[in-house]
């Protein structure tokens, strides 16, 4: 749904439409914007790429593609729009990956819809916004950032080509991706795999994802 031109466009991208239909209510009577609707991921990155709207508030679960899939392609094609996650989610690791690839507001949906105009207005100001709910993770963060890196947790360890594909994971690509992109067997993939969980003496399903998005600013 396009409105008449106001002076900024918002790109609204959930597959829930009730979340959809409030939000443009909500914006249409705080300022004067341009409302894009969508309710998958991929007519999502159509619309920013053919209407270039000035902000697009993505729910990162989504079907076609997810948010992150769109803000990835997003940063990847040098994409004008400042991206604002609205979701669920209060994994430190997929706010963590969400500030690496460039998100400028991360809202929980358990909040007030005043918070979500709050983001609106920080972001068209140039800022970042982050829920206070989970600013701790920002604080933690940072320190992550400017704090030295310890080779106690083995990543001195690992060859060159073991530390690409935890740089791969972290950027959350599949086996078969990170194949692809390595142009090696996704057999290949998984011995490096089975590798890295050995010298850094991790075990479990999801061990090895959890640790490359926690160390991500180390590969």
């Amino acid at each position: 749904m396009i409105t008449q031109t106001k002076e900024q466009t918002i790109l609204i991208a959930d597959d829930h439409a009730l979340i959809r239909k409030g939000l443009c209510e909500v914006l249409s009577k705080q300022s004067d914007y341009t409302i894009l609707e969508a309710a998958n991921g991929k007519d999502a990155l159509g619309l920013i790429r053919s209407q270039k709207p000035d902000i697009a508030i993505l729910d990162i679960e989504m079907p076609e593609i997810t948010g992150f899939e769109v803000a990835r392609q997003v940063h990847n094609e040098g994409l004008s729009v400042s991206i604002i996650f609205l979701t669920m989610f209060k994994d430190e690791s997929m706010f963590n990956n969400a500030m690496d690839i460039g998100v400028k507001g991360y809202v929980l949906k358990e909040n007030t819809v005043t918070e979500i105009i709050q983001c609106i207005e920080q972001v068209k100001k140039g800022n970042s916004y982050i829920s206070p709910a989970i600013s701790a993770y920002l604080i933690k963060r940072n320190q992550k950032l400017t704090g030295k890196a310890s080779d106690k947790d083995g990543l001195h360890l690992l060859t060159p080509s073991e530390t690409t594909i935890m740089k791969l994971l972290s950027e959350l690509l599949t086996n078969h991706e990170i194949a692809e992109k390595q142009h090696v067997s996704i057999k290949t993939v998984q011995n490096h795999r089975n590798n890295i969980c050995n010298k850094l003496d991790l075990s479990g399903t999801h061990a090895l994802l959890k640790f490359a998005l926690e160390h991500k600013e180390r590969f």
